[in-house]
C-alpha cells in the first residue's frame, strides 16, 4: 500500500470512530437491556449509548442485563462463580478471570470479599446470565490507586457473566 493511500485509510478509520464517540445515540453497538425486575435497589440502564468518558464522573452503579440467565438467581450469602473482563473507561482492560486459570472467579455474595459494586451489581442474576456493571470509584476503589493499574478515582467497567450459584445454606 502507498504511504498516501495508508495515510487516508488511517484518516478515514479514525473519521469513523470519532464519529460514533461524537453521536452517542447513533453507536451501532448500542441495544436496549431488558429489565430484571428483581433489581429493585439498584439503578438500571435499559440502553447503552457509550462508555463513560474519562471526564464523566458516574456517581451510581449502572447495570445493564445483556443475557438473562435461566438458573438460579445469585442472593447474598451465596457462594457465586463468574466470568470477568475489568476494564478502565478508556477501554484499557486491567483485569480477566481467563488470566488466572478457567475455573472462574469464587466468592460469597455479600460478605465484602470484593468491591461493592460486584456484591450489589450482582445480586438478582441468574446462571447463565451476562451482564454489564459500570461502577462508580465511590464502589470501587475510591481515591486509592491500585498498583500502576488502575488510578485513582476510577470508573471501572465488568462484563460478568455468572456461571453458577452454589445457595448459602439458610
Amino acid at each position: 500500500m502507498q504511504p498516501t493511500q495508508t495515510g487516508i485509510a488511517v484518516a478515514l478509520a479514525l473519521a469513523v470512530v470519532i464519529f460514533f464517540f461524537v453521536f452517542n445515540g447513533m453507536s451501532i453497538f448500542s441495544r436496549p437491556a431488558p429489565l430484571d425486575e428483581s433489581m429493585t435497589d439498584i439503578t438500571t440502564q435499559t440502553s447503552t449509548t457509550s462508555m463513560p468518558s474519562e471526564t464523566t464522573s458516574v456517581t451510581e452503579l449502572q447495570v445493564t442485563d445483556e443475557v438473562i440467565g435461566t438458573g438460579a438467581a445469585a442472593a447474598a450469602g451465596d457462594s457465586v462463580t463468574v466470568n470477568y473482563v475489568g476494564s478502565l473507561t478508556s477501554g484499557a482492560i486491567f483485569d480477566a478471570s481467563a488470566n488466572h486459570g478457567t475455573a472462574g472467579f469464587t466468592f460469597t455474595l455479600g460478605a465484602g470479599q470484593v468491591i461493592p459494586g460486584w456484591d450489589q451489581g450482582i445480586v438478582g442474576m441468574k446462571e447463565g446470565g451476562k451482564r454489564k456493571l459500570v461502577i462508580p470509584a465511590s464502589l470501587a476503589y475510591g481515591d486509592r490507586a491500585v498498583g500502576n493499574v488502575i488510578p485513582a478515582n476510577s470508573t471501572l467497567i465488568f462484563e460478568v457473566e455468572l456461571v453458577k450459584v452454589q445457595k448459602a445454606t439458610r
